[in-house]
This record gives C-alpha cells, structure tokens and sequence, in this order.
C-alpha cells in the first residue's frame, strides 16, 4: 500500500470538507438574500401602489368638490331674481336704481357663497363695467377683468377655470346668458366670478401633511403649479416629471431624494403629483435590510467556525489512523494488533470509530490471511512434486502403446498396429488440455482416432460418413464436442440393432456461424423423451461427456445464443445440431 504524506492527506480531506461547507453557507446566505430582495420589492411595490391608489382616490376627491363647484356657478348664473337684476341693469337705470339693483344682486350672491366653505369670493361684472361681490372683498383688477370676460364669452356659458398659482386660487368664470321663463334669448348679461379655495379643498381631501410631505397640482399643459405657490421641485424638476410615464418612482433633486407618486386627472388638465423624502417613508426598510444583512454576515463566520472545528474533530482521528497505517507499511508485522489497541474507543459508535475498530479486524485478517498463505504454499509444493510424479504414468503409458505397435507389425497385424495408432493419439488429445478450444481439423482427427478403433469392433455395421470442407476446418471449437457425439451415436443408434448404422458429419454456413451436424438414421426420440433428456430427468447408459456438458461449454466459450440443438424423429434417425461463430484459427494438416 502507498500513502500520501500527513499533512497532503489532511489538507486534502480538511480543505474539500471547509469548501463544501463554505460553498453550502454562501449557497445558502445569497438564497436568503435573493428570496429577501424579492421579498422587498414586492413590498416596495406594495407601498408604491398603494400611495398612487391613495393619490387617485385624493384627486378623485378633489375633482368631486371642484365639479359641485362647477355646478353651483351653473346654480348662480340661472338664478331668476340675478337674471331680473341683471336685464333691468341692461336698460341703463338712474344711479340710485341701479345701486338699488347692485344691493340685491349682491345679497343673492351673499345667499350662495355663505354656505360654501371652498368658496372664497363670488363676483359678478355686468355689461356696463359694473362689479358686485361677496365672501372677500379682494377685488378684481382691471388686467384680470380682462383677461376673464374673452375666457367666457369663448366658454359661451360653459364653465372655465381659471388658475392663480401665485396665490393658491382657482377662478370659476362663466358667461351669464338671458333667458325668461321657457325663453332663451341668450343675450350675454354678464360675467360670473367665483374664486375657489383650492388649499382648504386639498387639505380636507388629502388628509394632515407633514412638512415634508407636499401634493402638488399641476397644470399638464402649461407646466406650470396650481397647488402650491412654491412647491419642492422647481419649475425644470416639476417639467421632467410630468414628462414621466412612471406612475411612481424615487427620483433625487436639488432638495434630495423623493418617492414620487403621479395620476392624471380626468376632470382636469391636471396633474397630480405627492412627493414624499425617501429617507421618511423608507428609513425602517433600509435598517431592516441591513440588519439582515449584517445578521446573515455573522450567521456565516459563525458557521464557517464551527464548519472548521467540525472538519478537524473528523480528520484527526483520521490522521491517527494513518499513522498507523504508515507504521505498517514499513514492515512491522509482529506487533500489528498491538499498534491498533489504542485507536479504538469501546464506548464510541460514530463513523470513525467504527472505522478503527474495521482496522483491527482488518490486521487480525492479515495474521490469518499470512498464515494461511504459508500453508496453501507448503500444500502448493508438495502438489507440484506429486504432478511431476504423475507425468510418469502416461508416458509410461504411451510407450507401452509404442511397444505394441511395433510388436504388431512385427507379427503383421496391421489392424492391431492402426488400433494402437489411433488409442494412443486419442488419449494424448485426451489428456493434453492446455488449449481449450482447438480447429475442427484436429477435432475431426480426434473423431477419426475414435471411429477407427469402432470400426475394429463393428466392421461393416458401421459406415462413417465425413463432409466438411477443406476451407471450413479452421474454425475453433471446443476440445472434444464431437467425439462425444459419435460416441452417442454408436451406443444409442447402432448397438441395439443388428442392420448397418449410417452415422454422418456435415456443416452448413449460418450467418457469421456454423451449423455442425451429427445425423444417425437409427431409431430416433420423441419430442417429450428429448424434453425429459434435457432436463436431466431420463437416466442415460453414457459415462462419458454428455449433452449438457457439450452446450455449457459451447456458451461459456462463446456466449448464449450459441449452443447445441437436437432433432430427432421416431424411426427416422436423429441430428445433433452443434451451432458455432466462425471463429478462424491455425490449421496444421496432421
């Protein structure tokens, strides 16, 4: 056995096992981070809907007011005593009728704007120049007059609103139109001013705002605020960002960074826009994801710690265990039970343990196991002495044979002489079994040996039949497969009957095979004699190599799809069919 040096060895298992677990922590710890991430964002996503849903549902409110609005200057300007009013101020009263007149138009709109808390001022300016207020007395200049009459006249008794982001104020400015009872005559009597709280709106439908936290109101076309005066993002910031298509994102400006959420309005040409300080909303986030952060930071020293220590607690017995092993290699053999005494712990059922006490097994085995080898060795000697001994016999054998031959054609008796021939070649075939498999030449000789001292014996009851052709005897077959064959033959087709026995061999080509056959014509087997012969079940007169024997070669030599097959039909002789790949050998012409 060969063994690396001590500190290669438990580099090599100490550093896979602290990769392995330094692998599955990191593993571990970027799967909780990846699953964490997704984590946050689906619930930054939440937040960010949720705020533009809240946004929608505050422009929603906003836009509900402003339409009451709208409807309550529709409410003003269809008035029937303000239409009067206005008609009489149409025929160019005397001054105190139409301060008279002035009086009552005033207290209608007295009426109407006292029960509207968004309603800041109501003014109405009539034809002659004439203005009449109510709410604030914050008048209207003469350049805003102006301003407003054309946006009526081209609103043609529509509502048009009219915004003043200097001063946080929307304008609701409608054409006054004539008309008298089911009559319209639609003459123009004047124009309807109604300014809006647009602040106290916001402020009730959006709920309390921290400093920090601001709606604006923007006008999409312009780009200018109508809601606040000075909003956070300047007039550059509040234009990129109504350029956006994000309906929510966190984008940084000169005042910092912000999570900005955006909707259009459906009422107006409006945009609406919270902006709320990223460091407000989102500071616990951030200092929960990098306490997680740094929680899974110390979770993987931790584990990388305790992964080291685990790893040496299994390499140093290890180790040990080694040592001892390198003791043995050097050859100190006498004591092997001795040096494994102190690494087994009778107490401990752990892996490694069991590993030593495998170890003392192990050199236990090793004492018997040379012993045995110092036997069988002694045992292996002393049959190796008997079978140079037993090579006496047959060489004393065949030259007793040798003898003969040449005693008989001294005496010529030639039949004797070719009998001697062809025992003594039958037996070294026989006996020499170094090569199992061998040409069908020399098995054919073997056959012809046989048949030779048969037909000594049967003279002319026997007649012998060979048709193989010259370029098919190099075929390799297994020693003695058709000697048996014909010994079969003879002893069940020609020695029960008294008429000649016709025993042939031929060979037909198979794909990349050969089929040898062994036909007699003697008595033949039924079907189920040759079933109960094949398995073993009739008891046979032979006890020479059978049937089985040949077949179990044949597949062991060439694999099981090879092998003999028997055909037989009563009265008509049988054919042994012995199936062989071609399987080209030397051929030496005996």
């Amino acid at each position: 056995m060969i063994f690396r040096n001590k500190g290669a060895y438990n580099s090599g298992i100490f550093n896979k096992m602290i990769k392995l677990i330094t692998f599955l922590l990191l593993l571990s710890f970027l799967f909780s981070l990846t699953v964490l991430q997704y984590i946050y964002r689906i619930y930054d996503r939440q937040i960010y809907e949720k705020a533009s849903e809240v946004l929608g549902m505050s422009a929603i409110n906003i836009e509900s007011e402003l339409r009451e609005l709208e409807q309550l200057s529709y409410t003003v300007v269809t008035d029937e005593q303000i239409q009067q009013y206005l008609r009489a101020l149409q025929d160019n009263p005397q001054p105190y009728n139409r301060l008279v007149l002035h009086n009552k138009i005033i207290n209608r709109l007295v009426a109407f704007a006292g029960a509207e808390k968004y309603v800041y001022s109501m003014l109405l300016i009539d034809n002659n120049g004439g203005v009449m207020s109510a709410g604030n007395r914050e008048s209207v200049s003469q350049s805003l007059q102006d301003q407003l009459k054309p946006l009526a006249i081209e609103g043609d008794g529509s509502n048009v609103w009219f915004t003043q982001g200097s001063k946080n104020s929307l304008l609701a400015v409608r054409q006054i139109k004539s008309y008298t009872g089911s009559t319209f005559t639609l003459d123009n009597l004047g124009t309807l001013v109604v300014r809006i709280r647009i602040d106290r709106i916001i402020a009730d439908n959006t709920g309390a705002t921290s400093k920090q936290d601001q709606l604006i109101v923007a006008d999409a076309s312009t780009g200018q605020a109508v809601y606040p005066a000075e909003p956070i993002l300047n007039v550059s910031e509040l234009a990129d960002e109504l350029r956006s298509r994000d309906a929510y994102r966190t984008a940084s400006y000169e005042r910092g960074t912000y999570f900005l959420a955006k909707t259009n309005s459906s009422y107006m040409n409006w945009t609406y826009i919270n902006a709320t300080p990223f460091n407000e909303i989102f500071r616990q986030i951030t200092y929960v994801k990098r306490l997680v952060v740094v929680s899974f930071a110390c979770l993987l020293l931790l584990g990388l710690l305790l992964g080291y220590r685990f790893a040496r607690s299994i390499v140093r017995p290890i180790s040990k265990l080694t040592g001892k092993m390198r003791q043995i290699e050097k050859g100190d053999l006498d004591n092997l039970e001795e040096q494994s005494l102190g690494l087994v712990s009778q107490t401990a059922q752990d892996e490694v343990s069991q590993l030593n006490r495998t170890f003392k097994m192990m050199i236990r085995r090793i004492r018997e196991l040379i012993d045995e080898n110092y036997a069988k060795q002694l045992m292996i000697r002393e049959t190796e002495l008997k079978a140079l001994q037993a090579q006496i016999n047959p060489h004393f054998l065949y030259n007793t044979l040798e003898s003969i031959n040449w005693l008989a054609k001294m005496n010529k008796q030639d039949q004797i002489s070719e009998m001697v021939v062809a025992l003594g070649y039958l037996l070294r075939s026989s006996i020499g079994l170094k090569d199992p498999l061998i040409t069908l030449e020399k098995e054919l000789s073997i056959v012809d040996s046989y048949v030779t001292i048969q037909r000594t014996r049967f003279e002319e009851r026997l007649d012998f039949r060979m048709d193989i052709p010259a370029h098919l005897q190099d075929a390799l077959i297994p020693k003695l497969t058709l000697q048996p064959l014909i010994e079969n033959a003879i002893r069940y087709a020609l020695e029960p009957n008294i008429e000649p026995c016709t025993i042939s061999i031929t060979v037909e080509v198979l794909d990349k095979g050969l089929d040898i056959q062994v036909s007699d014509n003697g008595p033949g087997m039924t079907a189920d004699f040759i079933s109960e012969l094949l398995q073993g079940r009739v008891q046979t007169r032979g006890e020479g190599i059978g049937l089985n024997n040949i077949e179990e070669r044949i597949q062991l030599v060439f694999g099981t799809e090879w092998g003999t097959v028997i055909s037989s039909v009563p009265g008509s002789g049988t054919v042994i069919h012995v199936r062989i790949p071609y399987t080209r050998g030397e051929v030496k012409h005996v």
